[in-house]
């Protein structure tokens, strides 16, 4: 339901869906990463290769959160980015597996999208890591 509120963790975001609701529109491993923070296995996402103009949305709840002018080949295996579109994505330090890093979340449902790292190219220094699972692509019309 839209303009409700979801609590996730200590967040609430705009966009709620009940456990059953997200497993109804999410693939099993859609679910896995966005609601459930798992990590798809590098290399696997045929976003990496994704070059066409547009826009990269939440693949959970449509909400834009890259433009493909601010998407660059890190190397990592998984989409990577320099910058997201203003106000898409928050964040919050994850101390999983025994380190600290900047887990990086949809601002709109709070589904996980992957991590920020400060060894990104120019102009921001950023490299947003995100699981291709966890985005959408639309091409610029």
């Amino acid at each position: 339901m839209f303009g409700t509120k979801s609590k996730h963790g200590d967040e609430t975001f705009p966009v709620a869906k009940t456990e059953a609701e997200w497993r109804a529109i999410l693939s099993p491993e859609a679910f896995r990463v966005l609601r459930e923070h798992g990590t798809e296995r590098p290399g696997t996402s045929a976003l990496n290769a994704e070059k066409r103009p547009g826009i990269f949305a939440c693949a959970g709840c449509d909400a834009p959160l890259f433009e493909t002018t601010t998407k660059y080949e890190s190397g990592s295996g998984w989409p990577s980015f320099w910058a997201p579109i203003e106000g898409a994505i928050a964040t919050r330090t994850d101390r999983s597996f025994f380190m600290t890093r900047t887990e990086v979340h949809c601002a709109q449902c709070g589904g996980h999208l992957g991590h920020v790292f400060p060894d990104g190219p120019q102009p921001t220094g950023q490299r947003y890591c995100m699981n291709g699972v966890s985005l959408g692509f639309k091409p610029a019309e």
